[in-house]
């Protein structure tokens, strides 16, 4: 009899912990739910890991844009992350900027600017890019502009973004190019 009381005990044991174990298991399944699962409330959505990326979109960004007296013929665009959460240029690294009366054509990226890394910006921080206007204010050639085009994906609609105070600019449109997202305004401008 001693076998049967020590196997009685043994099972018990088994099912105890196996009731214990059952109504977590019915939580954490992937999927919808199951019938007769337990349920509960869906978690708040968790903070990017290293791994995961999220586009920076238009919804999450402020734009500027400057003209700059140094280096000539160049405009200044920031790009400044005001939401709560980090995103990254990694999908389009540079503007896909629309220049010019019309705005009809993207303005080709700089390739040597390419910095060879993906642009994140935390909540707070700025990206910039520098566009070589490649028009003559002095002699009047080129378009002047007060604001421009600017898109952050290939096929979708530009958000016009106005010149802030500062030299007026003058931009021809076909000859105008545009850096990749930089980290630093020096990075944008040596370009």
């Amino acid at each position: 009899m001693p076998y049967a009381a020590t196997t009685g005990r043994s099972i018990a044991a088994v099912t105890l912990m196996a009731a214990a174990v059952l109504p977590l298991t019915g939580c954490h399944h992937g999927g919808g739910s199951r019938p007769g699962a337990p349920t509960r409330p869906s978690a708040a959505p968790r903070p990017p890991a290293p791994g995961d990326r999220t586009a920076c979109t238009p919804e999450m960004l402020r734009f500027h844009a400057r003209g700059v007296r140094h280096p000539a013929h160049r405009m200044l665009l920031t790009v400044t992350n005001y939401s709560d959460r980090p995103c990254d240029f990694a999908a389009q690294p540079y503007p896909l900027l629309r220049l010019g009366p019309g705005q009809r054509a993207v303005t080709p990226a700089i390739g040597p600017s390419d910095p060879g890394t993906v642009i994140t910006l935390a909540p707070d921080a700025t990206a910039y890019a520098a566009v070589t206007t490649a028009a003559d204010a002095a002699s009047g050639r080129g378009e002047r502009i007060s604001q421009f085009g600017v898109a952050l994906a290939p096929h979708t609609a530009p958000g016009q973004v106005g010149l802030d105070s500062g030299p007026p600019v003058r931009v021809n449109p076909h000859t105008a190019r545009v850096t990749y997202w930089q980290s630093r305004r020096e990075a944008a401008l040596k370009w």
